[in-house]
């Protein structure tokens, strides 16, 4: 498979044609998608125009936007060829990332290459924009990370995802998941069923993720032996996390004594992941974020990473994206 510029051009009036050949037509065809709709969804986000002929695909349009559009091809059908699926937010990483992480690596050579994979029971999580490469890499290099931005892009399942590979390789013996459950008190007493039953809905993102890396059987297992443990903010208070991965999400929500609570519970062996959205705090008015005081007075700390993220960085549905957008220039404005 290889890249060249076509001779005389496949359209008459096109001055400049990059073709791409693949030698298996049925992964070319998973790669095309049904209806051409992975081509199509290309041409739109790259500006091209992509023609398919038997076994090859001829781009046109300007010479940096087709080159990167055989990259992302060529990345994409290496994908398949390994046997991985492709759906349309592995399109959308492989556009943003000029196909690069897609290439296939194996984990012990991602920091090497820049190329990561994070790799679980289930399923392997390939960061799709060059934030998430960052921040996943920061996961495995630094003892305590925060990742910082709006939602959707990623923070809280890449989290999850590295705390899974690395309970699995053996580095931690538990995987501690932690929020901020603000409406715990009195206003959840009219719920039924016992604190864990009230307390559980505000957790299920956390049961979602995990759910997504591991076996139902297994999960079951290991959150019976509390090797898993999923739980509210407040019941951290007077223990000492060693030897664990610890996630707490939605830090926006804790309270500066929480957070600092909570960070104070890092014991030996122990990575911990702190991710928030700072435009979504439901705390009371007037009381601070901890999660704005934390990443105030820890700026500069060794041992300590800040990921950031963007509205660039959702990796949703593209129209979240333009909501988080808009709602920024609403608050400039």
């Amino acid at each position: 498979m290889g890249i060249s510029a076509l001779t005389p051009p496949l359209t008459p009036g096109d001055p400049l044609q990059t073709q791409l050949e693949f030698a298996d037509n049925r992964i070319l065809i998973d790669l095309c998608g049904e209806y051409d709709r992975n081509l199509a969804r290309l041409e739109h986000e790259l500006g091209v125009q992509i023609i398919r002929r038997g076994n090859q695909l001829f781009i046109m349009g300007e010479a940096a936007l087709r080159t990167r559009a055989a990259e992302t091809l060529e990345a994409l059908y290496a994908r398949l060829a390994e046997g991985r699926p492709l759906d349309a937010g592995d399109i959308d990483g492989a556009i943003r990332m000029g196909g690069d992480p897609l290439a296939g690596e194996k984990q012990l050579e991602m920091f090497r290459t820049g190329q990561i994979e994070i790799r679980t029971r289930k399923k392997h999580v390939i960061p799709r924009t060059k934030a998430q490469q960052d921040y996943a890499r920061a996961l495995f290099e630094d003892t305590l990370n925060f990742g910082i931005g709006p939602a959707g892009t990623g923070k809280t399942y890449i989290a999850v995802a590295a705390a899974v590979n690395m309970f699995a390789e053996g580095h931690v013996d538990r995987i501690i998941l932690s929020r901020p459950a603000v409406e715990a008190g009195e206003r959840l007493g009219f719920l039924p069923g016992d604190m864990k039953e009230k307390i559980d809905p505000y957790m299920q993102p956390l049961y979602d993720a995990l759910n997504d890396f591991l076996p139902g059987k297994q999960l079951a297992k290991l959150m019976e032996e509390r090797r898993i443990e999923i739980a509210p903010l407040a019941f951290m208070r007077g223990r000492t996390l060693a030897n664990a991965f610890v996630v707490l999400d939605e830090a926006q929500n804790a309270t500066e004594m929480q957070m600092k609570m909570f960070l104070t519970r890092l014991g030996e062996g122990s990575r911990m992941v702190i991710t928030g959205d700072r435009s979504q705090v439901d705390l009371p008015r007037g009381m601070t974020s901890g999660l704005t005081a934390a990443e105030r007075i820890l700026e500069g700390v060794k041992g300590i990473s800040f990921s950031y993220f963007t509205s660039a960085d959702v990796v949703r549905h593209p129209l979240v994206a333009r909501i988080i957008q808009a709602y920024e220039r609403d608050e400039q404005s």
